[in-house]
């Protein structure tokens, strides 16, 4: 049943945000009495405003770091090396565990299935610990990742030196979203974002000690140098932080608590799980392909440059998608959750698309990307064409989310696997045409491709979603 993925017991439920189903504020305070309660606006807005603010938090860092890498020696290298190789390798490694918050925000919901999964993280946080080991410390660097990306020459020894800095982003990032999904399924979600403050914080301390060194002490320190241990830095201090908050939740809601049916087996977790964890290793793809296509069109260096710059402001936008997936998740259980979540989403899309408009369109762009990113005028302009293209990326975020997290809710994973392929699939042709007819700078066709291609995903979820039993 549909239920199941959030229902914890057979007692009166208590939904993946803590707090009772058949609270008062459920029902619309106009409404007569005997009317069926519906899941007011203001609870959706309040589950998702932490996770959104999170995810903010979290894009806030890429600004930082390529700001401070736009100051500190040979700045176009840097920008170019952490942008188009360090940070979309480390997210291909990072890919297969990145689902583990959604796992666990759904599935979290007793002794047997906590002890699992948390094996599960261990050990893969583990595997690919190494595996990224592998590929930064040994030739297999120059045999596997530089022909696959092939960077400007000037980029590679810049790259290895960011790829072996971030060593540990994989294991961290394991750690801390399988207890965020505990803090998010247990009502709290505002911890989440004390996390990601945490991270911002400690990103922002290590990246400007490190401008400040490169300014007045070292100024040949190369900024992916900074950049790097920042970010892992970063990372590593929300993991404990993250890890810290959870102790309370798992001795008070897991630990002795039996399975109110079937416990959680390995194969039921591995048939929820698998499609999750190709559905962000496809998507993640993206990362690298769009290095590699963008490597080979016009303006490689000044495109890949620019790249974190503007990846860093589409992300920011993004991020009001990334947190809904969650929310859906966990509010579909609610009375008439999908009349209110269908409005909430409208609103989150047209807002965020007005907020990209807002910075386009007026002295915000030129704020942003010549004055705090310490762009030069030339990759500004680039910035910014590339940003007009890419603004439309958010809203289109926001409704994927939407429809997806109704999917999950549905234990429907393999629908989700089948979209991100069709992602991928769309955006790596039409990057191979970009490749083949060089139409313009390779950064601007590249956020065509993901947009084409992620109005497509949107496209296919929704015929799908139609097919799911009400």
């Amino acid at each position: 049943m549909r239920g199941a993925v959030v229902s914890t017991s057979p007692t009166p439920r208590r939904d993946a945000v803590g707090t009772d189903a058949a609270r008062p504020d459920a029902t619309r305070p106009d409404a007569p009495e005997g009317t069926p309660p519906t899941l007011p606006l203001r609870r959706v807005f309040g589950t998702w405003w932490p996770l959104a603010a999170s995810w903010a938090l979290m894009g806030i860092e890429l600004p930082i770091v390529s700001a401070v890498m736009a100051r500190l020696a040979n700045p176009e290298i840097s920008l170019a090396a952490y942008g188009g190789f360090v940070f979309p390798v480390a997210l291909i490694i990072e890919a297969p565990i990145i689902m583990l918050l959604a796992a666990s925000t759904a599935l979290g919901r007793d002794e047997a299935a906590y002890r699992r999964m948390h094996r599960f993280m261990m050990v893969a946080g583990g595997v690919l610990t190494a595996v990224h080991a592998v590929l930064a410390f040994t030739p297999a660097f120059d045999a596997i990742l530089v022909p696959l990306i092939d960077p400007p020459p000037e980029v590679v020894e810049t790259a290895r030196t960011g790829l072996m800095v971030m060593l540990p982003w994989t294991w961290t990032i394991a750690y801390r979203r399988f207890h965020q999904g505990l803090l998010i399924r247990f009502g709290q979600s505002g911890a989440v974002g004390i996390g990601t403050g945490v991270r911002l914080a400690t990103v922002a301390t290590v990246a400007l000690t490190g401008l400040a060194i490169g300014t007045l002490v070292a100024p040949d320190l190369p900024g992916i140098w900074v950049a790097t241990l920042a970010i892992a830095a970063g990372v590593s201090a929300e993991a404990l932080y993250t890890g810290l908050r959870t102790r309370g939740v798992v001795r008070t809601r897991l630990l002795g608590v039996a399975p109110a049916g079937d416990p959680l087996s390995w194969r039921g977790f591995t048939s929820f799980y698998v499609p999750l964890a190709l559905t962000s290793l496809l998507l993640l793809l993206v990362q690298p392909i769009g290095a590699a296509a963008i490597s080979r069109m016009p303006a490689a260096l000044a495109s890949l440059a620019a790249w974190p710059i503007v990846n860093g402001l589409v992300f920011l936008l993004r991020s009001a998608g990334y947190a809904y997936n969650e929310v859906v998740v966990a509010l579909m259980d609610e009375p008439a959750a999908e009349a209110t979540l269908r409005r909430f989403t409208l609103l989150l899309a047209g807002g965020t698309f007005l907020l990209g408009i807002a910075f386009a369109a007026t002295p915000l762009a030129t704020l942003w990307f010549e004055t705090f990113s310490g762009l030069p005028p030339a990759l500004a302009d680039l910035a910014r064409n590339a940003f007009w293209v890419g603004l439309f990326w958010a809203p289109l975020d926001v409704t994927r989310n939407a429809l997806q997290g109704r999917l999950v809710y549905a234990r429907r994973t393999r629908e989700i696997s089948t979209s991100v392929g069709l992602f991928l699939l769309v955006a790596a042709s039409l990057l191979a045409v970009g490749v083949v007819t060089r139409p313009a700078e390779g950064l601007v066709v590249a956020m065509g491709a993901f947009v084409v291609a992620q109005a497509v995903q949107v496209a296919w979820l929704a015929h799908r979603l139609r097919r799911v039993p009400a």
